[in-house]
């Protein structure tokens, strides 16, 4: 299903039919056969998708998943999420994602950066174009970054990059970042509390999860549960999240911290304040939205609440925090990245947890007057704030 709700942004749309064809159609889909010598007896044969869904605002900006799930649904529906995310927050580009269907946890490094050069090899000319602007997702991170960097010799065809190689200071929390601010002040408008003391419950102990909660913790707030692909824990009194991440870090693993084991959907329905699902897609559905007990849901991971679940939250009151808005640190963090790789300049981690920041209480406030002003819910509102911007620069462009 698309992410583009036709009923909320019919207005939107209104006479513009040409709009509805372009944002509910992507602009280019590849379908690639990856083919892979690891040695002379050793043949890889993998599929990976490619998908450009709006390149108006600027050239496709999307990260490169490698995951046993991929699909070019999937795939597609992620660079639907980017064209809204980098509408709603302002960054100069469009739209994009790349899934390559293999079990990550199976490559070594040495194999990863083999699929990395032949999958730069395959799409060289939108990357030297710079129509397509890579990051880090699932299963991928600095060290492939820096085999397309590599490969291509371009310094801005690619972010997410090792800091001695062009990579950004604070680039690797951005998105844990944005995450803790979002539910900072998601707390301090939308109930008036202030995040000291707060209970959190966040599913997913990855990247976003592990520095979200780390930067929740400095606001003051109180971790109480965390979990990963195979195990959770939780602790009422609050977990010392530095100690946890060096012990996930060491052992890849949450088992063997202090703390009782609890499951993945138990977490959900904990009795928090503010529940962060942080993992993966629709978690939150019909079956589990009803059991959750948290006023203020923060989607760190990308589309982690169903259709249904939304109208359930809506009816009980709970406030969701769309993943356009929270989980946006990370392609502002590139942004300043892209930009610093073209002009040379140097940014500290300070100056990008501020602009990240900054640039997320703008745009709360803009979803904030949209909502009281049409009674839409947060996530209504986004998605309308958003298009409306891309439908603004296809006008620009010519493009309807």
């Amino acid at each position: 299903m698309s992410i583009f709700d036709l009923d909320i942004i019919k207005s939107e749309l209104e006479g513009k039919k040409n709009a509805t064809l372009l944002l509910l159609k992507a602009e280019e889909k590849k379908i690639i056969n990856l083919n892979i010598w690891i040695d002379n007896k050793t043949l890889i044969v993998a599929d990976a998708f490619v998908v450009y869904h709006n390149t108006a605002r600027g050239p496709a900006k999307g990260g490169i998943r490698i995951d046993k799930n991929v699909t070019l649904e999937e795939t597609t529906d992620l660079a639907e999420r980017m064209t809204l995310k980098t509408a709603l927050t302002g960054i100069p580009f469009g739209g994009g994602k790349s899934g390559i269907c293999m079990d990550s946890a199976k490559l070594d490094s040495y194999m990863k950066k083999e699929i990395m050069k032949e999958f730069v090899h395959i799409i060289r000319s939108d990357l030297a174009s710079g129509y397509y602007v890579p990051a880090p997702d699932m299963g991928t991170g600095p060290k492939e970054m820096a085999t397309i960097y590599g490969e291509t010799h371009i310094p801005e065809c690619v972010t997410g990059k090792p800091l001695g190689i062009g990579g950004l200071p604070g680039r690797k929390e951005a998105t844990g970042r944005g995450v803790a601010f979002s539910a900072y002040y998601g707390m301090k408008k939308l109930f008036k509390k202030e995040i000291k003391g707060r209970r959190v419950a966040i599913q997913g102990f990855g990247n976003v999860g592990s520095w979200a909660a780390y930067f929740l913790e400095e606001m003051g707030a109180k971790i109480v549960a965390v979990s990963d692909l195979n195990s959770g824990l939780i602790n009422k009194k609050g977990f010392d999240i530095k100690k946890l991440m060096a012990h996930y870090n060491i052992n890849n693993s949450l088992k063997g911290f202090e703390g009782e084991a609890i499951s993945n959907e138990d977490l959900l329905a904990l009795d928090v304040d503010i529940l962060i699902p942080a993992a993966c897609e629709n978690v939150l559905t019909n079956k589990t939205a009803p059991k959750v007990k948290a006023k203020l849901v923060v989607e760190g991971a990308n589309g982690p609440t169903t259709r249904e679940a939304d109208e359930i939250f809506m009816k009980m009151g709970v406030e969701v925090i769309p993943d356009i808005l929270a989980n946006s640190g990370g392609v502002i963090a590139s942004y300043i990245e892209w930009k610093s790789a073209k002009s040379g300049s140097l940014t500290s981690a300070a100056e990008v947890f501020e602009f990240i920041d900054r640039t997320i209480e703008r745009c709360f406030e803009s979803l904030l007057t949209l909502k009281k002003l049409r009674k839409l819910t947060n996530k209504e509102s986004g998605l309308v704030l958003a298009v409306k911007e891309v439908i603004n620069a296809m006008e620009n462009r010519g493009w309807i």
